[in-house]
C-alpha cells in the first residue's frame, strides 16, 4: 500500500529544517517529500492518506549501544520486549551490544542472535561483536569472519582492553578490513569500584568516586592507539568537559574518530543520585552540572556526534542493593525521546540537532541508509507530539526490566506512530486518540 502522511511538521536532520510538509511512502521507502502540507491530490484508490495534524515527523532513531539479554539474561530483556519498547519509543534501528552471556565473539553466536532478533523484534536490530574473545582483552576475535556474518562494529563495551599489544593488533587488523571499533574511554584502574564522580557530593555521601580525569586519560590512551593504527574509531560515551579539547584536536587533525554520549548524561547530574537512589547509578557515573552543560553544548556544535540511550536492563535483585553494590545501568529505549525533549524545551538543542545526533549521525557512522528524511531513504519514521505531558510510570514500560531514573517524573513528548520500512509497528490508527 502507498501511504501519504500529510500536514506533518517535518524534522529533517540532514537539511537542518523544521517545516510543514508531507511524505509519500511506496514499497517501504520514502518516494517523495513535499514542501506543502497537503502533498498531492488523491489520484489512486490504493493511496492511504494519514493526517499528522501538525505533529512532528522525523527519521526513526538509530540507537547505538543497546544491551539485550539474549543470550544468557533473557529474564532482563528479550529481543521481543526490547523491540516492543523501541517501537513505542520511536527507535526503529537497535544497534545491540555484545556484552551478553556468552559474549557475541564468534560467527555462530552472531548468527544465532541475528536470527532470533529477526524473528522476534518489530524493529530492525543489528549487532556489534566483541573485539576480544570473551571480552577478556587477551586474544582478538575473528574480525573478518564476524564481518562476513554481519557484525556492524566491534567493541568490548565497558571492559577496557588493558594490554596495549593485544589492542594494537586488533585495531591494526580492524583497520585492514575497514571495520569500525567502539571503545569506552576510561582508565580502568582509576575507575574500578567507583559508584559516583569524585567531589564534594561523593564525599558527603561516603561513596567511592572516580575523577573525571579517568575519562581524559582513557581517551588519550585510545587516541594514541588510533594514531598508531589508523583505525576507524568511535568513543561510546564522552561525559566530561575535560575530554572535549582533545576530542576537538583529534578531529581537526583529520583522524577518523567520532564520539557519543548518553541521554542520561545529557539530562541528569550527580545530585540526582540524592539519597542513594540506585536507579540513577549508571556507567560512567553521572557528572557535575558543569560537565553536563559542556557536553550538551558539544552536541549542539557537532563536536559530539551521537546520542544513545545506552539501554542497560537490570532486574530488581541487581538494583535493590546498597548504592555501592548495586548494578550500573538504566533502561531507556522507551524514555529516550521524552528525555531528549527536555533539551528541546529548555532551548538547548533544536529538533533537527537532536535527530542529527539520534538518527542521522549514527546511521552515517555505521554505513546504514536510515536516519534521513529524503527521497529513496527507508521509510523508518517516527510521528510524535513534543508537547504532550505525562507522568512516567515504570510499571507500564514494555521493557522486562523497569530500572528507569525517570519513574514518577513529569515528562513531555509522546510517540504517536512508528514506521519501519513503511509498515506501522506502533500506534493507533487514530493518532490523536
Amino acid at each position: 500500500m502507498t501511504t501519504l502522511i500529510t500536514n506533518a511538521r517535518l524534522i529533517d536532520p540532514e537539511a537542518g529544517t523544521d517545516a510543514l510538509g508531507a511524505v509519500l511512502i511506496e514499497d517501504g521507502v520514502i518516494a517523495r517529500v513535499f514542501d506543502t502540507p497537503d502533498g498531492m491530490p488523491d489520484k489512486s484508490p490504493t493511496l492511504r492518506r494519514l493526517d499528522a495534524d501538525g505533529k512532528c515527523l522525523a527519521p526513526g532513531i538509530v540507537d547505538l549501544g543497546v544491551k539485550i539479554g539474549e543470550p544468557g539474561e533473557r529474564h532482563k530483556e528479550s529481543f521481543r520486549s526490547a523491540g516492543l519498547a523501541a517501537a513505542a519509543g520511536g527507535v526503529t534501528t537497535i544497534i545491540a551490544r555484545p556484552d551478553t552471556h556468552p559474549a557475541i565473539d564468534n560467527p555462530e553466536t552472531l548468527e544465532f542472535v541475528t536470527r532470533r532478533a529477526a524473528e522476534a523484534s518489530p524493529v530492525r536490530i543489528r549487532h556489534m561483536a566483541a573485539l576480544t574473545k570473551g571480552r577478556e582483552g587477551r586474544e582478538m576475535t575473528e574480525i573478518g569472519f564476524l564481518l562476513d556474518a554481519g557484525a556492524i562494529a566491534f567493541t568490548d563495551c565497558d571492559h577496557v582492553v588493558t594490554d596495549t599489544k593485544v589492542l594494537s593488533r586488533a585495531l591494526t587488523y580492524a583497520r585492514s578490513l575497514g571495520a569500525l571499533v567502539m571503545g569506552h574511554p576510561q582508565e580502568p584502574i582509576l575507575s574500578a569500584g567507583a559508584a559516583t564522580t569524585s567531589g564534594k557530593f561523593a564525599s558527603l555521601r561516603g561513596l567511592p568516586g572516580v575523577s573525571p580525569m579517568a575519562e581524559r586519560i582513557g581517551f588519550d590512551r585510545d587516541m594514541g592507539m588510533v594514531e598508531m593504527t589508523g583505525v576507524k574509531y568511535h568513543f561510546d560515551q564522552i561525559t566530561t568537559a575535560r575530554a572535549l579539547p582533545p576530542l576537538e584536536r583529534a578531529k581537526k587533525n583529520g583522524f577518523d574518530v567520532t564520539a557519543g554520549t548518553s541521554i542520561h548524561h545529557l539530562t541528569l547530574n550527580e545530585f540526582d543520585v540524592g539519597d542513594y537512589r540506585t536507579f540513577f547509578k549508571v556507567k560512567p557515573p553521572l557528572r557535575s552540572e558543569d560537565d553536563r552543560l559542556a557536553v550538551v553544548e558539544a552536541v549542539a556544535s557537532g563536536l559530539i556526534d551521537i546520542i544513545s540511550s545506552m539501554h542497560t536492563p537490570q532486574d530488581e535483585e541487581s538494583k535493590r542493593l546498597p548504592y555501592e553494590d548495586a548494578a550500573s545501568g538504566a533502561v531507556a529505549l522507551e524514555t529516550f525521546l521524552p528525555a531528549a525533549m527536555r533539551l528541546y524545551h529548555a532551548g538547548q538543542l533544536t529538533l533537527p540537532q537532536l535527530f542529527r545526533a539520534m538518527a542521522l549521525n549514527p546511521a552515517k557512522r555505521l554505513g546504514l541508509p536510515q536516519g534521513r528524511l529524503a527521497e529513496g531513504a527507508p521509510a523508518d519514521l517516527v510521528l510524535f507530539d513534543p508537547d504532550t505531558p505525562f507522568v512516567l510510570d515504570r510499571a507500564k514500560l514494555r521493557s522486562k526490566s523497569k530500572n528507569t531514573p525517570f519513574d514518577g517524573q513529569r515528562m513531555e513528548g509522546r510517540v504517536l506512530a512508528t514506521f519501519v520500512g513503511g509498515r506501522q509497528v506502533f500506534g493507533a490508527e487514530d493518532w490523536n486518540a
